[in-house]
């Protein structure tokens, strides 16, 4: 079973630096879009956290992920924005490092932020978060991307690979937030991972007044005219009193 719900191709849309590339910035109704990749290796997870994220339902059972995008809306302090959440193919690891195809590589490029999913149970999994997070710097370069590494399956301790203690220090070592999460017993966690996200992109996407309140505050505070015309005045009335009682 597989939910589709404005469900499009990442192709569709427009590549970074196009002419239309900045009207991307708006979703429907003219409100702020966030566009989130999630990516990491086959089978931990992507698509129930994503289905998770968008319904608060938790479905098993999936067709081979084809990459699909879906959209939903969320009140992010008190503003709606719209979010694209794009669902990738499972990455594979050869000799050579990672193999990235080119619709992968689009993704990460389109994308305002990364989620980036582990399972703790698949150590290869673990594995792969320094590169994936490396591949995706290496996309942006010159700009920071939100990234939050997520954890998944936490509710299968007994077959644990990967203690989360070591993905925390991993996210913390690389600058990323963490979150530990069973897709399929909790939907408030998956919530947060996503909307730290929402938030970090929104704050980035609003111009900021701080340039302009530094630029004023260097530009030295006026003197009252009138203040100093009456202190020259006073100083005039005095010294012409002060000669008139000396002069009788």
């Amino acid at each position: 079973m597989r939910l589709i719900q404005n469900m499009c191709t990442i192709a569709e849309y427009p590549a970074p630096g196009s002419a239309s590339a900045a009207d991307c910035c708006l979703g429907a109704a003219g409100r702020r879009l966030v566009k989130i990749a999630v990516v990491g290796a086959s089978g931990v997870g992507k698509t129930a956290l994503v289905v998770r994220f968008l319904t608060k339902r938790f479905i098993g059972d999936y067709e081979r992920n084809a990459g699909n995008l879906y959209t939903r809306q969320v009140q992010i302090e008190g503003e709606t924005l719209a979010i694209q959440v794009q669902d990738t193919p499972g990455i594979q690891v050869h000799e050579n490092g990672l193999s990235c195809n080119e619709q992968l590589n689009r993704c990460i490029r389109w994308a305002d932020a990364v989620v980036i999913v582990f399972s703790i149970t698949d150590h290869k999994s673990y594995e792969l978060i320094g590169q994936l997070h490396q591949h995706v710097q290496q996309l942006h370069l010159g700009t920071r991307l939100p990234v939050v590494v997520v954890a998944n399956k936490a509710d299968l301790l007994h077959i644990k690979q990967v203690d989360p203690q070591l993905g925390l220090q991993l996210a913390s070592m690389l600058g990323c937030s963490f979150y530990e999460v069973s897709v399929s017993e909790n939907y408030n966690d998956v919530y947060n991972a996503f909307h730290v996200l929402c938030k970090e992109v929104s704050h980035k996407q609003q111009p900021s007044s701080t340039p302009e309140k530094r630029r004023t505050s260097l530009i030295p505070r006026p003197k009252s005219p009138n203040m100093q015309d009456l202190k020259r005045r006073f100083k005039q009335a005095l010294s012409a009193k002060v000669r008139t009682v000396t002069s009788v």
